[in-house]
């Protein structure tokens, strides 16, 4: 974890961001000694997201068959697949 004042986040901006993109993780951002803001480069930042996304869609799949909703098993969802790729 990378920790820095924001006073050598505006003198060193430059040197920040290439730390945080070479080791890809967050720069923490302080201001009079408490926390502030976190500085991430764009690709985790992007990772990050997609991930949430995709856990997001597990949570409500499973939330999904907790209550009961119908499941289909793989190969019957590639056969349905295929019939309809066959008909295009």
């Amino acid at each position: 974890m990378l920790i820095k004042s924001s006073t050598t986040l505006r003198n060193e901006y430059d040197k920040i961001v290439g730390l945080s993109k070479a080791q890809q993780e967050p720069v923490y951002i302080t201001r009079n000694g408490e926390g502030e803001m976190v500085f991430l480069p764009i690709e985790a930042y992007e990772r990050r997201e997609a991930e949430l996304t995709l856990l997001e869609k597990l949570l409500v799949a499973e939330q999904n068959c907790l209550d009961g909703a119908p499941t289909y098993p793989l190969d019957a969802v590639a056969a349905e697949l295929e019939d309809i790729y066959a008909e295009v």
